[in-house]
């Protein structure tokens, strides 16, 4: 997994790619918990992330929580694949995906 951050004007921009699984969710979480303060807004770019475990929605949801008492989480550039494990697991009820 990779991830490259960007913050502008207070939003916080981070491009994932590659798989977020029990190995690499605990890296994300890491990189998303240091970047809160002086966030205002998250926006999680997933054009590149192959596949996200039980781990990495555990991530999602903690950092949910967080920007839901912020600006707010959006999840852009979802695939098809990603989109159909949001749906399963009702994510899709709780995340803002555009």
């Amino acid at each position: 997994m990779e991830i490259k951050k960007t913050n502008k004007n207070g939003t916080l921009n981070v491009a994932i790619s590659g798989r977020v699984d029990t190995t690499t969710a605990p890296a994300l979480e890491t990189e998303l918990k240091g970047s809160f303060d002086g966030c205002e807004a998250l926006v999680l770019d997933f054009a590149d992330v192959e596949y996200i475990s039980s781990a990495g929605l555990r991530v999602l949801l903690s950092a949910q929580k967080v920007m839901g008492k912020k600006g707010g989480m959006k999840l852009i550039n979802v695939s098809a694949d990603i989109m159909e494990i949001f749906d399963v697991t009702g994510f899709t009820d709780i995340l803002t995906i555009v």
